[in-house]
């Protein structure tokens, strides 16, 4: 494996974080504002920093080592904004790289990662065949092959693994009720509901965005999961265990800082807009390509 080389060196650490610090998230594109969105009502009291690299979006098509360095630049990005943790919120890049974030950052600064969320659908599944739809690197990572064998194997559950690179983009450009989209879903999943699945794990942050689509093509036919509310939790769990908990009622308070890379917050405003809700306070902005000079 070749080194990563994340932009700053931790041989000039941050200061340690305290609670009142952000909640760092990141992912490739806006998706990732599916487990921001969990955190944000599972945690009342936090705020969050929210990284998009909307400049290489999406991850899915690109090789190991380039989702790693990706990775690495967004992770120390909001390290170096003062956040108390970072989550992972992509899970293309967790299948990559949280071993190597874990170790470079040590305990001062916890990382969160995602893993699909195959393990329910297989404690729940009446047919015994369920269905993890993801990019092709999440298949090609660790994690859910990990979860595959003990968890999928032992209980005899038929996990059948669906790709496309098509659905993140309908997802960054607002447009998952389009035609295009709903052919695209009905293209990639009729094979799977013919196959006798009965759940089907969204195993990209972008893909709860999805849902409304899905359920509008399949109706009750498949049982639709994700990683967001126990990623919440876990998150709410490794605070508590670093005593970074913030209890405390925040009056007025900007909850979702958003930052895109790739200079097109003015044309995501309405795209996040539609999938913010009314009742959490957000704002999006540009900060440009993160180099080794920022």
């Amino acid at each position: 494996m070749t080194a990563i080389h994340p932009i700053y060196p931790l041989d000039v650490p941050m200061p340690k974080a305290g609670a009142d610090a952000p909640i760092g998230l990141f992912d490739s594109g806006i998706g990732g504002l599916s487990v921001a969105l969990e955190i944000a009502r599972y945690l009342p009291n936090e705020r969050i920093v929210y990284y998009a690299d909307t400049a290489h979006v999406p991850y899915g098509p690109r090789d190991d080592q380039n989702i790693r360095e990706l990775t690495a630049h967004a992770i120390e990005w909001l390290y170096r904004q003062g956040c108390k943790v970072a989550v992972v919120a992509c899970n293309t890049a967790s299948a990559f790289s949280l071993d190597y974030l874990r170790e470079h950052y040590g305990e001062n600064f916890p990382i969160i990662g995602l893993v699909p969320a195959l393990k329910p659908a297989v404690l729940q599944t009446k047919s015994k065949t369920v269905a993890v739809l993801a990019t092709p690197a999440t298949f090609r990572g660790k994690l859910i092959k990990d979860v595959m064998h003990r968890f999928a194997e032992p209980a005899g559950v038929n996990v059948l693994t669906v790709t496309s690179l098509e659905l993140v983009p309908f997802v960054e450009a607002g447009a998952q009720m389009s035609e295009a989209c709903l052919n695209t879903l009905t293209e990639v999943l009729q094979p799977v509901v013919n196959q006798g699945a009965d759940f089907l794990v969204l195993g990209c942050t972008h893909y709860p965005f999805l849902k409304s689509a899905i359920q509008y093509i399949f109706g009750q036919k498949l049982t639709l999961i994700d990683s967001g509310f126990a990623v919440a939790r876990q998150t709410a769990r490794i605070l508590i265990k670093n005593e970074l908990l913030f209890d405390q009622k925040r009056e007025n308070c900007l909850r979702i800082e958003c930052y895109v890379s790739g200079n097109n917050a003015e044309n995501l405003k309405p795209v996040v807009a539609r999938l913010i809700q009314d009742d959490i306070s957000w704002n999006i902005a540009n900060i440009g390509l993160i180099s080794s000079e920022d």
